[in-house]
Parts: C-alpha cells; structure tokens; sequence
C-alpha cells in the first residue's frame, strides 16, 4: 500500500496565460466561432459547445442546426442519442470577442418535435399568441458565491459573519465579497448585447442580484439564460461556484429569488392600474399552479420571513416586499406601470415562468 501523501488533482489552469497566447496569435479574417449553447436535463444546467463558421450570420436563422449526443445531458436513450440544436438568438461573445459569437439554441427530436426539456417552444406559442399584448419583462437575479470547497464566499471559516443588514448594496472590505465578478459580468454582458440594467449586492454576504430587462417576450428568457451562461463561464475563471439555490444557507438568512416585474401595452398605459388589480385577481386564483413551476425548492425560501410571502398564501400590496406580488409606489401614484412578482426562485425557467404570467393575465 503506498503511504504517499494524498494530494488533490489539479482543476485549473492559468487563465492569465492564456489571454496572452490568444493575444499572440490573430484570428484568421473571414472565419468565426459560434459557441450554442442549451439548456440540459436537469432544467436548470446549461451546456455548450462551438463551430468554426465562414463568414457572419445575419440572424440566428441562418444558422445552421447542429446535434449533440442527449445521453450525456439526459436528455435522450443511448440508442437513439442525437438531439437537434435550433439557433434562436444572438449574441456577441466576451470571451473569444472579435467577430466570434454565442447562439442560444433551444432543443428537438430528428423527427422536429420539442423534447420535454424544451420550455422555449411552447412559451413562445404563448407569446405569439399574445404578441399584441407587448408583454415587457424585467427579472431580478439573485445568485449566491460559493469558494471551490462550497464554503460561502467572504464568510469566516468555520463561522458566520455579523448578522444581515451591513450587506445589502454595501461597500467595504468587511460586508462586500465577490465584487470582482460582478463587475466583469457587468461589462462583458453589456458588450454581448444582453439587456443588463443594474446590479447589487444583497443582503446576505456572498449574495448578488442583476437585472435584466426590460425585455419583449420571449426574448426575456433568452437574455436571462445566456446572462447566466456568461456568469457560470466568469466562475471559471474567478474560481468560485455560483449558486442559483433558492435557499442556499439554512437559518436566519434570506433566501434567494428571481422577482419578475410585468407589464403589458394596457398596464402601460392611461388607467394601467385597473388592468393590474383585474391581473391581480387572475393570479390569485391560479397560485398553486404557478408555485408549482416557478422554482425546485422554493418551499425553503417562501416562508412568510425575510421579506417573503408564505407559500400557502397569496396576496398583494402596494411597496409590499412581504407580499406575494409587489405594487410599486410610482405605479399606483401614476395610476398606470408594471407590478413585481416576488414568488419566483432563483432557480427558476424564465421562458416557463413569464409564459405562465401571460398565459394566466391574458389567455
């Protein structure tokens, strides 16, 4: 028996060196990368993978289709693996920059029927459905940082940091961890065209929230999935782990949401407010149903604390973070706007959950 020291295997490489062999070495003119990227089995993972392309596409329609193997994501048996990728948009990619570009592709049979991981299909038969209403989304992502050795970020090891309240939009070395990649998320966002249009930091330690937004309706879920991507590709780099667990630490700490402001041409306009407390009325009795899709887990953030509604109840306010759906001031000083629901977990589909809240508002 070898009495050798165990030691761990190397995980990662040196990022640094690698920007300056790219640095060296030009990309040769007339050819691109396109890296598709789709979301996987579970429903919540993404994965991705990139082509050599001649020439630059002028949408996502021109764009070829493209398979990989769905044994490997569980999303298809081994004797009949090949799932087809569908280029749906495009993005500028921050990380290969130049011409180069990231698709968000969403998932088919060879037969072209969408496979029960597809959510993007059947939200956008919603959408088109719904197309006159001009549904505008606006979602807030909360996320969570975790070291490689799931310990969470900024927080003592082997204790807790202070109690909540110095964290939220805080500055400082001793209430602010992670700064660093929220901001390189920030700008390479941006620069991939993702309508980002804030972030923060949250009230636990560790915890970040961006938004994205506002978006037309089914592009809100595609911004939000590839706003992500960039996120989890930024963790590989930065050497941390992000989390998107509506309730990553247990006790007296908030949980982590994905609130999704609504708004449609009628709540926009002059006697909005009528159009959102009929809305109101709509959503209360088709909650269960919502609760059901709007998050894996969300039953250990929605308990009636840290500035949550109970799961079991539905209800609404004006300036009401308590509540279910949250009402701004200005949208009820102005008799007209968007309203905040708060029910969504951090975790949750943007295509399933805005194609619910029209589904349910409009249909």
């Amino acid at each position: 028996m070898s009495t050798a020291a165990h030691t761990e295997p190397q995980k990662y490489l040196d990022p640094a060196l690698t920007f300056q062999l790219l640095d060296r070495v030009p990309q040769p003119e007339g050819v691109i990368t396109a890296t598709y990227v789709w979301i996987g089995g579970s429903g919540q993972d993404l994965r991705s993978k990139s082509r050599t392309l001649h020439g630059k596409p002028a949408s996502a329609a021109d764009l070829p289709e493209w398979n990989y193997d769905g044994s490997s994501t569980g999303q298809a048996p081994g004797h009949n693996s090949e799932v087809i990728l569908k280029p749906q948009a495009i993005f500028k990619d921050p990380f290969r920059l130049g011409e180069n570009i990231l698709v968000m592709c969403d998932t088919y049979d060879p037969q072209g029927n969408p496979i029960p991981t597809n959510t993007r299909a059947p939200a956008n038969v919603v959408f088109e459905k719904t197309k006159d209403e001009k549904s505008w989304f606006g979602i807030e992502q909360e996320y969570t940082i975790f070291s490689v050795d799931k310990h969470p970020f900024g927080w003592p090891k082997g204790g807790f940091p202070g109690p909540q309240g110095p964290y939220y939009c805080g500055v400082g070395a001793d209430r602010c961890f992670g700064r660093d990649i929220t901001d390189a998320f920030y700008r390479y966002a941006l620069y991939a065209g993702i309508k980002v249009s804030g972030d923060n930091a949250e009230v636990m330690p560790g915890q970040w929230e961006f938004q994205v937004g506002p978006c037309e309706g089914i592009s809100a879920g595609d911004h939000m999935w590839m706003a992500r991507y960039i996120l989890l590709r930024l963790s590989e780099l930065y050497r941390v782990v992000i989390s998107f667990d509506p309730k990553p630490i247990e006790g007296d700490w908030n949980g982590a949401g994905c609130h999704t402001n609504v708004s449609t041409e009628a709540m926009r306009n002059e006697g909005g407010i009528k159009v959102i407390e009929a809305a109101m009325q709509k959503l209360a009795a088709k909650h269960a149903e919502h609760i059901e899709v709007y998050g894996q887990g969300n039953e250990r953030r929605l308990t009636g604390k840290h500035e949550t509604a109970h799961i079991g109840q539905f209800r609404y306010g004006v300036a009401d973070r308590g509540a279910s759906i949250r009402i701004p001031s200005q949208t009820a000083k102005d008799g007209k706007g968007y309203f905040e629901d708060r029910r969504p977990a951090s975790n949750m589909d943007p295509y399933v959950v805005t194609a619910k809240i029209i589904d349910t508002i409009c249909l």
